[in-house]
């Protein structure tokens, strides 16, 4: 009996030790699945805190400037059917259009003589025939048209660029007509140069007392305070020239029946333009404003085409009507 029970003591000592090691087993299982919840846990958490579209890398900054700065060859034919410039270059948007260099220069459609001269502060189509230009055409700037820096010279002299004949003070003496300025001295202040070609004759014409001292003058004031307004100003002006012109002096200076001034800036972002005819003759108090007209009515008149450099969807509007609300008085 003694053997048998010596026989027994192992069995359950093994039986001890498997229950321990399956007890350390559950336990690590458990452990184990304890870590796997916890896991799980912080990932929920985090993710509820700090959502995967927030943490998801963006597109990158260069490529979306890329897109912006190069848009696509459809919108570029578009952009360049209907005139918009801005859309086919890269630049710094702007709330204001603003012009390109030479815009103010028109364009003869009529056959008329020309001799394009390039002055300081404007430039002349000089017409032979008559000795007088056909159009003057330049850039008012707020900075010029305030400046005071040069007086007036009144010294009237030919034009050293003048090809062929040309007008000289001895044609105006006793006529009776005053040497009208086309391009104003008091828009040339901002320079010595330009203030003394201002007295060149090519930027002169025979005009009518009443006429030059009165609302033509006027009208150049009123152009120096617009200018001041809105910052630029393009302007064309001259006379209007005809084949039954009477002649002045011995030099045949033609004599216009009419002149006439287009205007063009910007206002609210977008050109505006405005166009005045004038008979060579006085117009005692007549209002300014009263005379404000489409500039397609001043190139029907004249023969010239204005503005155009201007893409067609800008210049068509801005010459078919006066927006006269813009324009203060």
């Amino acid at each position: 009996m003694a053997k048998k029970k010596g026989k027994a003591r192992p069995r359950k000592n093994k039986k001890k030790r498997a229950s321990s090691f399956m007890s350390s087993v559950k336990k690590m299982l458990l452990g184990a699945f304890a870590v796997v919840v916890c896991f799980i846990g912080v990932l929920f958490i985090y993710n509820w805190f700090y959502p995967v579209s927030k943490t998801r890398p963006v597109e990158k900054k260069q490529d979306r400037a890329e897109t912006i700065a190069r848009p696509k060859s459809s919108e570029k034919k578009a952009a360049q059917a209907t005139g918009n410039k801005q859309a086919t270059k890269p630049k710094k948007e702007t709330s204001a259009y603003t012009f390109e260099a030479g815009a103010e220069i028109p364009r003869l459609k009529n056959k008329q003589k020309e001799q394009v001269i390039k002055h300081e502060g404007y430039t002349v189509s000089y017409n032979s025939d008559y000795k007088i230009a056909n159009w003057v055409a330049y850039e008012l700037t707020s900075k010029e048209a305030t400046s005071k820096k040069n007086e007036r010279s009144n010294k009237f002299v030919s034009d050293p660029l003048v090809k062929g004949a040309t007008a000289t003070n001895e044609d105006y003496t006793r006529s009776g007509y005053d040497r009208g300025h086309m391009a104003p001295a008091g828009d040339m202040k901002w320079s010595a140069k330009a203030m003394r070609e201002s007295f060149y004759l090519s930027n002169i014409c025979p005009q009518k007392p009443g006429l030059n001292r009165g609302i033509w003058k006027e009208l150049e004031e009123q152009a120096r305070l617009w200018a001041k307004e809105n910052g630029s100003l393009l302007i064309v002006t001259g006379p209007v020239i005809t084949d039954d012109l009477k002649r002045l002096g011995k030099n045949r200076v033609g004599i216009p029946k009419t002149f006439y001034k287009v205007i063009c800036t910007v206002m609210n972002g977008k050109p505006e333009g405005v166009g005045f005819l004038f008979d060579n003759k006085d117009y005692g108090k007549t209002p300014l404003k009263s005379m404000m007209i489409p500039i397609d009515s001043v190139e029907k008149v004249t023969g010239i085409d204005f503005f155009p450099s201007l893409p067609d969807s800008i210049e068509n509007p801005m010459e078919a009507y006066v927006n006269d609300g813009s324009w203060s008085f």
